[in-house]
């Protein structure tokens, strides 16, 4: 009997299994699914929240392929879970046309809140413009993609539409169309990205248009930067990707420290990126991990590693000019030396023979200070047969 009623009450919501995954996710325009433990008491309070909140959506979305809200038991389908990367239940990822998105949702677990949540997926994240002078008071702030288009309902505009879709939260994206584009299709259909600053030039898109695969990695390597902001709002998401931080502290105001930290990182390091995040702080906001390894606002532009487990800082801003420097900081991490040197002194050379032996420990490095940024105990049962980082 419970079973039967407990089905009745989620009449709205998919159960994912191998079987069915694929097909409900790909045929969903934004669909959002819940990773759950049936024993965590985080998902059980989760559950009636979210079932509430997708009779909310599927009252202002009928369409089953526009809005889909699903589920899946982690313990019956531990598959599932490994290929999606899950470590703390409940998990809700969000889907578009069967691709997830980087950010899950981490807001409040209200039914307001995740209904709102879902309307703001709808809303479409491309602004018509009327007039090519629109483009020129784009906000030079953000980092603007406009697509210049015969028509909207084309193949090309598709594309633009799905790639704009997943972006959305990382570039600002406009779209001119017949007339209106028709000075900047003089090759067909066009799309350019106009970076942050005044001066920067802009870029032209040169590959197919209806090619969503291309399109969608040269707007992805335009609209998330390789070095990017850390701030307390998506700390808990930067931690989650598991790799460790590289960052450079400084005051807002010194641009000229993070351009040349940036040139250094993409000079020294672009094939470490997928074994270290590159991020910028504001030392004011960020005062407590400075002074963790003793350091102030006073001091910066500092640059350090937090490793999840302990913090090491490069002796001298001034010396990531120094060619492979940067980079030998990063290796050293990797190989255990930083760890080694920081506990032992410095590992024994071929300057210093009969240095065999491991004298006194030299330091303790500080422990990590953004593992703290890592998700909460209190809203979620984290999974702990990870390896330690």
């Amino acid at each position: 009997l419970t079973s039967t009623s407990f089905s009745v009450s989620v009449s709205t919501i998919a159960s994912l299994d191998t079987g069915n995954i694929e097909d409900i996710l790909n045929n969903a325009g934004v669909a959002l699914v819940n990773f759950y433990a049936d024993w965590c008491r985080f998902s059980q309070m989760l559950q009636p929240i979210f079932e509430e909140a997708s009779n909310i959506a599927r009252e202002e979305f009928p369409d089953v392929t526009q809005v889909v809200f699903a589920r899946v038991d982690c313990d019956q389908h531990s598959d599932i879970a490994q290929r999606y990367r899950i470590s703390k239940y409940p998990t809700l990822k969000l889907f578009r046309n069967g691709m997830m998105m980087k950010r899950e949702y981490r807001g409040q677990r209200s039914v307001t809140a995740i209904a709102d949540f879902i309307r703001q997926q709808k809303v479409d994240p491309i602004k018509e413009i009327h007039s090519l002078e629109e483009v020129n008071t784009a906000d030079r702030d953000r980092r603007n993609i406009i697509g210049y288009f015969d028509q909207k309902d084309s193949e090309n505009y598709h594309t633009f539409e799905k790639v704009a879709n997943i972006l959305r939260d990382d570039c600002v994206f406009l779209a001119a169309f017949g007339d209106v584009s028709q000075t900047e299709r003089f090759s067909g259909d066009n799309v350019i990205y106009k970076p942050m600053g005044e001066t920067v030039p802009d870029m032209v898109y040169l590959g197919s248009l209806t090619n969503f695969d291309l399109t969608y990695a040269w707007a992805q390597d335009k609209c998330v930067p390789l070095v990017r902001e850390i701030t307390f709002e998506n700390g808990e998401e930067l931690t989650e990707e598991g790799i460790p931080f590289l960052i450079l502290f400084h005051v807002k105001e010194d641009t000229e420290s993070l351009e040349k930290f940036q040139h250094e990182v993409a000079r020294q390091l672009i094939s470490e990126k997928g074994s270290i995040n590159f991020l910028h702080a504001d030392c004011e906001k960020f005062r407590h991990p400075l002074l963790h390894i003793q350091k102030t606002p006073a001091d910066c532009p500092v640059i350090a590693i937090d490793s999840f487990r302990h913090m090491y800082v490069y002796p001298e801003f001034r010396d990531i000019e120094i060619p492979g420097k940067l980079r030998q900081f990063v290796l050293d991490l990797h190989s255990g030396k930083l760890h080694r040197e920081f506990h032992h002194g410095p590992d024994p050379t071929d300057s210093t023979p009969g240095q065999e032996e491991i004298g006194e420990v030299a330091s303790n490095p500080p422990e990590s200070s953004f593992q703290k940024l890592a998700p909460s105990e209190t809203r979620y049962t984290l999974l702990r047969d990870r390896d330690e980082l």
